[in-house]
């Protein structure tokens, strides 16, 4: 009988190719886990604490919070939402936002339009000034933004305590205009040329053609001038000297500095602070993804 034995260049002594693929996946899908813990770690487990005590039906210490609600109840989330006070300030908060988001939207496209469209040899100062004013803190302007409301210019008329010394301050918003006027610098001239031999106006031209055009661009705009303006505190600090003016921002705080109020009360505030940035952010959610990614692209 004879013995085979293989010849050393015969004999594969490498593993078996499927072993690092699998190796490098395992190891993929215990670092994208890893991450999604450490997401919901920073991001879920605080927004669910403040549910959880605002649907807490104990009595929680000021400045606790719980994460299994003890007591689960409704109470104190209809109480709230039904508090007259509450609803004040709330409808404060949608005045201020129902008017301010729309027509900083509307001055930002108007000045974006003139900046990209109409080129001027200041054009580039002027756009610097307002990215400057994006690196001011508000603290610094408090002194001089109250100097000038309560006395406003020509007239010499008091905005404080008003709707109007609230709106005014961020109608002109210096992100809003640079966004947009990126995004119009990418239309094409011909646009424009084509829109002249049709007999369109500067303002025909500017509200049939830029605007829709730019439309992912003002879902952008639209929704982080919306949380600018609900998140206000310093300027409706300054502005509202009567509780009745007091924004939900304002209430949040008076709320929290309370040791009488239950702190169950004040999460059930919170939340309803935040319905509406979320809903906002679900209505515009598809153009607002749409501007972020024709940013990115673009850029």
């Amino acid at each position: 009988m004879t013995l085979l034995v293989p010849r050393a260049d015969e004999v594969d002594l490498r593993a078996p190719d499927d072993l690092g693929p699998r190796r490098r996946g395992l190891a993929g899908r215990s670092a994208r886990w890893l991450l999604y813990a450490f997401l919901v770690a920073v991001f879920a487990i605080p927004l669910w604490s403040i549910v959880a005590t605002a649907l807490s039906g104990a009595t929680i210490p000021p400045g606790r919070f719980v994460i299994i609600p003890d007591q689960l109840t409704l109470t104190n989330l209809v109480d709230t939402w039904t508090s007259e006070r509450i609803l004040r300030y709330f409808v404060n908060s949608l005045i201020v936002v129902g008017i301010g988001v729309p027509l900083q939207t509307m001055v930002s496209a108007l000045a974006a339009y003139a900046l990209s469209r109409r080129q001027f040899w200041a054009g580039s100062i002027v756009m610097l000034i307002f990215l400057c004013t994006m690196m001011m803190p508000e603290e610094v302007i408090a002194i001089p933004l109250y100097l000038v409301l309560s006395e406003m210019p020509p007239f010499n008329v008091s905005l404080l305590n008003t709707y109007a010394g609230m709106i005014l301050p961020v109608v002109g918003w210096a992100f809003s205009i640079f966004v947009l006027t990126k995004f119009m610098n990418e239309l094409p001239r011909e646009l424009e040329e084509a829109a002249r031999v049709d007999g369109a106006t500067d303002f025909g031209y500017f509200w049939r053609v830029v605007l829709p055009c730019v439309r992912p661009a003002l879902g952008v705009v639209t929704v982080f001038g919306f949380l600018m303006i609900w998140e206000q505190y310093l300027l409706p600090l300054i502005v509202a000297q009567d509780t009745e003016m007091f924004t939900l921002q304002i209430a949040l705080l008076n709320l929290r500095q309370d040791d009488m109020i239950p702190m169950a009360v004040v999460m059930s505030a919170a939340l309803l602070a935040m319905l509406p940035s979320v809903i906002v952010y679900l209505l515009l959610q598809r153009h607002f993804h749409a501007g972020i990614t024709a940013g990115a692209v673009k850029g």
